[in-house]
């Protein structure tokens, strides 16, 4: 019995890739009958019953599991943002970190465009950086940071996001060519036709890991949780937390809240607790629809 990654599934096959091989695959026929979804990222178990195929014996458990795009066990997000044009969007980052993180996934902020970046987001990376999140600095154009990005994917089965127009494509180019095509391994072995339902595909990157070909999170919703609960993925709030008079302190108006003395004296971005009240307001609201 081997087990491998699962890349993409199209038209009843299922494309595993073990130990640097990729295999054509079958699910074995209890599976089709429970109907039992598979996801690109799962890990499966699997015997090879001629060259290069094999029936799916088995499915080892998620770790975790992302929506939209439908992937398995992404373990990082890479959240690219501009350092030139367009200018970063700070809310839409600071939306994709909560999501991130609620994943269970490890968020990383790759700040892109580090060659034409304007005066006034220069300190943004150091920022993030100093408030607990991962953060990468490059340049497509001139291979800044690229070998570090290689690292930071090696091992690991990643997705990028982030708005049109920073770079993502680019970023995946230079890490190795031809992954902005959209066009993987299996796709060319399948040879995908006109019609055929588009589908996330794993990339398998040449120097280790594995990059979902759809960008993550095309739904940016928050997602469901108490309204005590939206604090804790503001990483930087968490030291003030405890020392608020009100064990169930929101940071809105309470009296003798220890995190908005914080905002006021500096040591809490001001941009970051506006987009904190102004996702309370769509947590609380989404509340009353559950």
């Amino acid at each position: 019995m081997k087990e491998g990654i699962l890349l993409k599934g199209i038209g009843g096959f299922y494309f595993v890739e073990a130990n640097g091989e990729i295999y054509q695959c079958r699910l074995r026929g209890r599976f089709r009958q429970e109907e039992k979804e598979f996801l690109p990222g799962d890990r499966v178990q699997f015997r090879e019953i001629a060259p290069g195929q094999g029936v799916i014996e088995g499915i080892l458990p998620r770790k975790t599991k992302l929506e939209r795009p439908a992937v398995a066990n992404v373990d990082q997000v890479i959240i690219v943002m501009s350092l030139g044009e367009p200018p970063p969007d700070l809310e839409l980052l600071d939306r994709l970190l909560i999501l991130s993180l609620a994943n269970g996934t490890e968020p990383i902020i790759c700040w892109n465009k580090a060659d034409i970046a304007k005066e006034e987001f220069i300190g943004l990376p150091s920022l993030y950086q100093g408030l607990g999140y991962r953060v990468l600095v490059t340049s497509a154009k001139t291979g800044q940071g690229i070998e570090l990005l290689r690292e930071t994917l090696k091992g690991h089965i990643s997705t990028f996001a982030g708005p049109s127009g920073v770079g993502k494509s680019s970023l995946l180019n230079a890490i190795q060519p031809g992954l902005n095509l959209k066009t993987g391994e299996v796709s060319r072995k399948m040879g995908r036709g006109r019609h055929t339902t588009r589908q996330v595909e794993l990339l398998v990157l040449k120097e280790g890991g594995m990059v979902a070909d759809t960008p993550g999170f095309s739904r940016l919703y928050l997602p469901e949780m108490k309204r005590e609960e939206l604090a804790s993925y503001f990483l930087e709030m968490e030291p003030y937390e405890s020392q608020c008079r009100f064990h169930s302190c929101l940071h809105r108006t309470e009296p003798d809240c220890a995190v908005r003395r914080a905002v006021e004296k500096g040591l809490i971005p001001r941009h970051r607790y506006e987009h904190y009240l102004k996702f309370l307001g769509e947590v609380i609201e989404a509340e009353r629809s559950y």
